[in-house]
């Protein structure tokens, strides 16, 4: 078994989601994006894990249910902030380590659990995302080399991703790809996979 990780910015207006804006104000985008990390929390929540960790850019709020080890962000672009969490949470306890982002509301305890339980016989596991990114990385045992220097928010971001940890000589395994919240339409779209969410209900509640 694994530990899970979520890494994810306070949900402040103006400092999150900021691609919603238009059509959302920052207040709204602020509000879908609380209400996708509260159901990426939920979801980590439910699914059996030695530890569960939040890397947390900002503060903890009410949105944060018990049970998680809350270690600040460090580092300065997304490869050295994403280095530096699987560094400290492996820190703090020594198993492999799977990543999220708060970008995926639709996240389920049964993709997680299969994540972790893939890294019982792979050295990685990988999740990509529609946009090119990625929305999971779980690693046996984290390194930094296999991160930093990586581009983030770039339109090939999963495939250079991909490759570094294929050229590291790591098994890896795919996970199903998943569309991360960026647009409108994203949200629209997500929304529609996971009807019953805080995410969904949130963008129903401002629809109307």
């Amino acid at each position: 078994m694994a530990q899970i990780m979520i890494i994810a910015k306070e949900p402040v207006a103006g400092r999150v989601k900021t691609r919603l804006t238009p059509p959302f104000s920052p207040e709204q985008a602020a509000a879908l994006a609380e209400a996708a990390l509260r159901d990426s929390l939920l979801a980590v929540c439910a699914t059996p894990a030695t530890q569960r960790v939040l890397a947390l850019d900002g503060l903890p709020g009410s949105w944060l249910p018990p049970g998680f080890a809350v270690i600040p962000q460090r580092g300065a672009g997304l490869d050295e902030r994403l280095a530096a969490a699987f560094s400290d949470a492996y820190r703090l306890r020594p198993e492999p380590v799977v990543l999220i982002g708060m970008d995926t509301p639709q996240v389920t305890p049964a993709l997680l659990s299969a994540a972790t339980e893939a890294l019982t016989g792979h050295d990685a596991v990988f999740g990509p995302a529609a946009d090119g990114g990625f929305w999971l990385l779980g690693l046996r045992q984290p390194d930094a080399s296999l991160l930093l220097g990586v581009p983030m928010s770039h339109p090939e971001t999963g495939k250079l991703q991909l490759d570094r940890l294929d050229r590291a000589g790591l098994s890896v395994h795919l996970l199903p790809e998943l569309t991360d919240v960026d647009t409108a339409a994203d949200a629209l779209a997500v929304a529609a996979q996971s009807p019953d969410s805080h995410f969904a209900t949130t963008l129903r509640e401002l629809g109307e």
